[in-house]
């Protein structure tokens, strides 16, 4: 289990969740990134990412071996319940990603895998027009053959990036990360679920007041409710259900209860 220098994480169902400020993150990034030290990978956790980690071992293991961000208010909720007090800051990939690639004023080279073809293209050009000092490569798409990631594995070490962007939507990711991804594969490597189809402009985020409000999951249920529905209109109560069992009962209990 990869260890942050500052040690401050909660528990949140058994995955431990850094809790850090805006600054604090970045720094720690920084620290990642320019450091002599291993290879580090960072996930997020949501809602939905906690249910699914409910029910699939592959995808707990993954965040297990990686360092886990809170992203959203269901984790606020969360910690609420168990700590009394909402995480420093909602360190959602959509939003830090793009901080911390302002916030490195060193030129990085940045690979990106995942999303829709035109979607990654668009998404390398948006990066560019927002920090063109960095050099941004699209590896692959999302639609590789995953029983066979010798080629896009091959081209991501011949590049030999300093960051890793990996979007292939979660429990997939980080499955595929914690099962493929090695030392060469990136400095830093981060799961970022649609983070390019928010870059490429082919999903609007929420107006920034919903957003203010933690109610970006809203407007996404509208514009995509075929896609989305059992997300957050089944997943919400189920995910607060989760945690008030985990509340009551704890880790060894919760372990022993049907899902």
């Amino acid at each position: 289990m990869p260890v942050m220098e500052n040690g401050q994480h909660r528990d949140i169902m058994g995955i431990r969740v850094a809790a850090l400020g805006w600054s604090q993150a970045l720094d720690e990034f920084a620290r990642a990134i320019d450091g002599d030290g291993p290879q580090r990978i960072f996930n997020f956790l949501n809602a939905n990412n906690a249910n699914l980690a409910m029910r699939n071992p592959k995808y707990r293991q993954g965040l297990s071996r990686s360092e886990v961000l809170p992203d959203g208010v269901g984790v606020d909720i969360a910690s609420r319940a168990f700590y009394g007090t909402a995480f420093p800051a909602n360190l959602n990939g959509t939003d830090f990603i793009p901080a911390l690639l302002v916030h490195s004023h060193r030129p990085l080279k940045v690979a990106l895998i995942g999303a829709r073809p035109e979607n990654l293209v668009r998404a390398v050009e948006g990066f560019k027009a927002a920090t063109p000092w960095h050099e941004f490569v699209a590896v692959s798409d999302g639609y590789f053959d995953r029983a066979d990631s010798s080629k896009v594995l091959a081209d991501l070490a011949a590049i030999n990036p300093d960051i890793t962007l990996i979007g292939l939507g979660s429990p997939s990711q980080e499955i595929w990360i914690d099962t493929h991804i090695r030392q060469g594969h990136g400095r830093v490597v981060f799961g970022v679920g649609a983070l390019f189809d928010f870059v490429s402009g082919a999903v609007p985020r929420a107006p920034l007041f919903l957003r203010n409000l933690r109610l970006e999951w809203v407007w996404r249920l509208m514009i995509e409710p075929s896609r989305l529905w059992r997300r957050y209109i089944v997943g919400n109560p189920v995910f607060l259900f989760h945690v008030l069992r985990y509340k009551l009962f704890g880790a060894r209990r919760q372990a022993a209860l049907p899902v």
